[in-house]
């Protein structure tokens, strides 16, 4: 499981492991132990957010998980409402206090609209007034990296005309049938690191005929199939699971996709993602 030991390198520095565990849907009392679990196994890149309500359990593992501190990165995101300066500062500061940590190695700004108007009005100032937030609190060693979510060309370059700091992360719904190839290739022209959330498309996937034979081809499961597919856009991966058994198999993904099968991946169209199109990154928006 070599993926585990393998890190990118952001515009400011700092090192990031290219596979993480992302911990959507984790609640908060079995948090802790799922971050241990997965430190155990070899992780070092832990992925939680203020909207996914399991802060106090993500920083209790990372406390508790027998690795110093600063070989973990620990990323969290400031949630999608909150755009305007001051509660931002607010909560920066509620998410350390709540993951009981001095600083958090990556903080993003989760949506460029909150999440009841996703893809609608425009919130450019109030995404300012919150970066500016995030710019005090990194130069202040409390954030070693900033970034953003879920954040289009244009909401990038409406940040950026009010920035000092150009974000070192975009993360982004990016799996085999969804990949924005245009944006991608937006942010590796800024040093933007691009970061897949979902690369298993939020489990729809698992039943795609052309991923279920593609992966036999290679000997693999389809997950290890499209976290290898992300990898290998040069994002960073971050598979959701609470599951040793899946952390492990997640991890073991030291094959190569060939270049002829990587087309196909990314002309790949399958968005259809169940009983999650519920939520605002998955209605098609």
């Amino acid at each position: 499981m070599t993926i585990l030991n393998e890190t990118y390198t952001l515009s400011n520095g700092v090192q990031i492991p290219r596979l993480g565990l992302g911990t959507w849907f984790i609640d908060d009392d079995k948090a802790a132990g799922a971050v241990r679990e997965a430190v155990g196994i070899g992780y070092r890149n832990i992925d939680t957010a203020q909207a996914y309500g399991n802060e106090r359990g993500v920083g209790e593992g990372v406390r508790t998980a027998g690795v110093p501190r600063d070989e973990l990165f620990v990323s969290t995101k400031l949630a999608a409402e909150i755009k305007d300066h001051d509660r931002a500062v607010a909560a920066i500061d509620g998410s350390l206090k709540k993951l009981g940590l001095d600083y958090v190695d990556l903080m993003l700004i989760h949506s460029p609209q909150p999440w009841d108007d996703f893809r609608g009005d425009d919130y450019a100032e109030g995404n300012r007034q919150a970066w500016r937030a995030l710019e005090e609190a990194h130069k202040a060693g409390r954030i070693r990296s900033i970034g953003v979510s879920n954040f289009l060309q244009q909401d990038l370059e409406s940040l950026l005309r009010g920035a000092t700091v150009t974000p070192h992360v975009n993360q982004l719904l990016v799996h085999a049938g969804n990949t924005p190839t245009e944006l991608l290739a937006y942010c590796e022209d800024r040093q933007i690191l691009v970061e897949a959330y979902s690369p298993i498309a939020h489990g729809e996937i698992l039943k795609n005929a052309e991923l279920v034979a593609m992966a036999e081809k290679y000997g693999v499961t389809v997950p290890q199939l499209c976290i290898r597919y992300t990898l290998q856009l040069g994002t960073v991966s971050l598979p959701k699971t609470s599951n040793p058994e899946h952390m492990r198999s997640n991890a073991e993904v030291d094959f190569e996709i060939s270049e002829a099968d990587m087309g196909a991946l990314k002309n790949l169209h399958a968005r259809d993602y169940g009983d999650s199109s519920v939520f605002p990154v998955y209605s098609g928006r």
